[in-house]
């Protein structure tokens, strides 16, 4: 390999490893032994997001929380608005967390329902009502879409996403966006810089499937109202992987993180959603950000996980 190969090998591993090493990981409903694992793979204060469940108590994901707390990890547990009853309801669970688990820090969406199931009528209600900054939250998390929104017209998410920053900003709140995960670089530089453009500065977190395979992909992406589908996956610079049976993120982190217009961005890191497992989507995260990976063509491989 020539000086020059080796220098751009360089700054491709250590660009990698800077837009991995602040990565955050998104959990669902995770049990005792997974918790003890992630604790032995993530670095400690790693943010472990906690998906909400329609039809699971809050109480669940409260008991997620005070576990992650307890091994040093730092739970951010999302908030699903028209799924509550009630605020009430709402100020018990943030009165429980903040005092059991020292959370400080939300991730609150809508909710998967066209018709809110009790008084809370969205999470911009939420917001204004106070019931956040009053429990001792700090930063409050919310929903982006690069690849649009499978409902909402593009008019619709940004007064929405522009309206809860402003309304957070008010209540003393720190605003953060969380996107929903995308197969393509493009859509996330495009957004990114749809963002600057109308002066909105604020941390993201971009959002990536974490490494599984094809199907679990793809059922995720239907669920999520993510448009993708096996060709378009295919096409897209090695994403898939061994011949259809694996699929990983990091041909869109390569290209995220060489991209100059990206690299100018500020406050910008990456979340992976666990498809493929919780513990081997951290073990995956680790070895991307402590460099244990071989550069390929089209991305990178872990050397060993």
């Amino acid at each position: 390999m020539s000086e020059p190969e080796n220098e751009i090998a360089g700054k491709t591993r250590a660009a990698i490893m800077s837009f991995m090493r602040d990565c955050s990981i998104e959990a669902t409903r995770p049990k005792e032994s997974e918790i003890a694992g992630l604790a032995d793979i993530l670095r400690p204060g790693t943010n472990v997001y906690l998906t909400a469940i329609p039809g699971r108590p809050l109480d669940e994901l409260a008991d997620a929380a005070v576990s992650l707390t307890r091994v040093g990890l730092k739970p951010v547990p999302h908030i699903s608005a028209r799924l509550l009853p009630d605020l009430q309801t709402l100020d018990a669970f943030l009165a429980r967390v903040s005092r059991e688990a020292q959370v400080n820090h939300v991730l609150l969406i809508g909710g998967d329902r066209a018709r809110p199931e009790g008084s809370v009528r969205d999470a911009l209600h939420v917001i204004e009502s106070g019931v956040l900054s009053g429990n001792g939250i700090t930063r409050v998390g919310l929903p982006g879409f690069p690849d649009g929104h499978p409902i909402m017209s593009a008019d619709e998410v940004e007064a929405s996403l522009l309206s809860k920053l402003a309304a957070a900003q008010q209540q003393g709140l720190e605003g953060e966006i969380v996107t929903q995960f995308s197969f393509d670089a493009r859509p996330i530089e495009e957004w990114l810089a749809w963002l600057c453009g109308r002066g909105v500065h604020a941390p993201v977190r971009i959002g990536l499937a974490g490494p599984t395979n094809l199907m679990t992909w793809l059922n995720y992406a239907r669920r999520c109202g993510v448009k993708a589908s096996a060709g378009a996956l295919a096409a897209r610079s090695g994403l898939v992987k061994h011949a259809f049976r694996a699929v990983a993120p990091d041909p869109v982190i390569q290209k995220l993180a060489l991209s100059p217009d990206f690299a100018a961005q500020k406050n910008v890191s990456s979340h992976l959603f666990a498809f493929g497992g919780l513990l081997e989507t951290a073990k995956w995260q680790r070895a991307a950000a402590e460099g244990e990976f071989q550069i390929t063509n089209e991305g990178f491989e872990p050397i060993k996980l």
